[in-house]
């Protein structure tokens, strides 16, 4: 799939680094040309925006599955997928397998498994699956429990400019938990675990990321304390970045009270005061990046006991749409909005994309930022409709979305 013709797109609204501003891109050999003032040259396509968003295409930074369907309707033209895979991506071989495997629609990007098999014993081979096509290292969905081993990947990933994304929380203080320990998790009799256990794991691997002078991205950040860690390390100027999800900004652990399993998720959801704090920080540029977890569970593995059932949500279709509350809300502008899910995550990932930049690659987004809808988990576009958002009503949508300078949907 090749640009064959240059694209103008006209009459839109650029979600530029500086702000919104009315104008036209010009796209050019899967690239973009020119964007601002400008007009369609002569044997241009053209296609009218009729005002909507010209966005950059979202980076999904740490999906656990690739689900093309899902991506498309969520506007997403780059993942980053977790090395928590069956088999899992420990091999150089897989790397490229999974490298390769979603071209020319949609790009995947590997990421290592730190560790072989991911039991946080034996540091896998790292170097060869970066050059298998590796754009970072993760712990995948555990916590690296000994400290020599993170030590020393820390250190391998910064010999090799890597960054390494973490999970964090302290498996032995959360075990077999799916709650977070509190008044809700006390009064419905799940099994819980503190929220230090994430904070706990933070200052360590903190500690260690500066001893090893290496970058590290903590893939989900959702507790108070936490995200203060993060606050004080990047006061010192550490190489440190946090994420998180939509559903901890969006809910808390009042949404477990029903034992519905779509809210059993990882990290659990938090108190009323931790999900304030992943707003706050959003708001003051602690948390950088915003990605969907994406997750799709059938009903075998959520249709069970909420302690039996397996975390994960189908969080790509829902993404934009829950970011853009966060606009109308006023904690963030369009263009802070747009580089949580798309701009740095593709500078952690050393990509050329993200960002309405000349240069960059194509991919773009036509969005409909007040267009509303319902979120129907039996109308999803994804292989399962895990989500915790099931029937709530929202605004924003992807109109039409282009990789490469290929129009992909309407």
């Amino acid at each position: 799939m090749k640009q064959q013709r240059p694209l103008t797109i006209t009459n839109g609204r650029l979600v530029a680094a500086d702000g919104l501003r009315e104008g036209a891109i010009r796209l050019v050999d899967g690239r973009i040309d020119a964007l601002g003032d400008v007009t369609p040259q002569d044997g241009d396509d053209v296609h009218d925006a009729k005002g909507q968003l010209i966005a950059p295409g979202l980076v999904d930074l740490g999906v656990f599955a690739i689900d093309k369907p899902a991506f498309r309707f969520g506007g997403i033209t780059r993942a980053a997928l977790m090395p928590d895979q069956s088999p899992l991506l420990d091999l150089p071989s897989r790397v490229s397998y999974i490298a390769k495997s979603g071209k020319p629609d949609l790009w995947v990007h590997p990421l290592a498994a730190a560790t072989r098999g991911l039991e946080g014993e034996q540091i896998a081979e790292i170097a060869l699956m970066r050059q298998a096509g590796a754009r970072g290292i993760a712990t995948g969905r555990r916590w690296i429990a000994d400290t020599g081993v993170m030590l020393r990947l820390l250190q391998y990933a910064a010999m090799l400019d890597l960054t390494v994304i973490a999970h964090a929380e302290d498996a032995a203080l959360v075990g077999d938990a799916v709650a977070t320990a509190g008044e809700i998790a006390t009064r419905i009799g799940l099994p819980a675990a503190p929220a230090e256990a994430e904070s706990l794991a933070l200052a360590r691997d903190i500690a260690l990321a500066e001893l090893a002078g290496a970058r590290i991205h903590f893939r989900q950040v959702t507790t108070r304390a936490g995200l203060e860690l993060i606050r004080q390390a990047k006061g010192r100027g550490l190489p440190v970045t946090a994420g998180v999800t939509p559903a901890h900004f969006m809910l808390s652990d009042l949404a477990t009270v029903d034992f519905r399993t779509f809210a059993r998720i990882s990290p659990p959801l938090r108190c009323e005061d931790d999900r304030q704090a992943v707003r706050e920080a959003i708001a003051d540029g602690t948390v950088d990046v915003v990605s969907s977890g994406h997750d799709p569970r059938g009903p075998e593995d959520k249709r069970l006991p909420f302690a039996d059932a397996e975390p994960g949500m189908a969080g790509a279709e829902t993404l934009l749409a829950m970011v853009l509350t966060l606009v109308r809300d006023n904690l963030l502008d369009m263009s802070r909005a747009f580089d949580l899910v798309a701009g740095k995550p593709a500078r952690l990932l050393g990509l050329e994309a993200g960002a309405l930049i000349a240069g960059h690659d194509a991919d773009i987004a036509l969005v409909d930022p007040e267009k509303p809808w319902i979120i129907q988990s039996l109308r999803m576009e994804a292989t399962a409709g895990n989500t915790p958002f099931d029937g709530q009503p929202t605004q924003g949508r992807v109109i039409a979305l282009f990789k490469g300078g290929v129009r992909l949907t309407d």
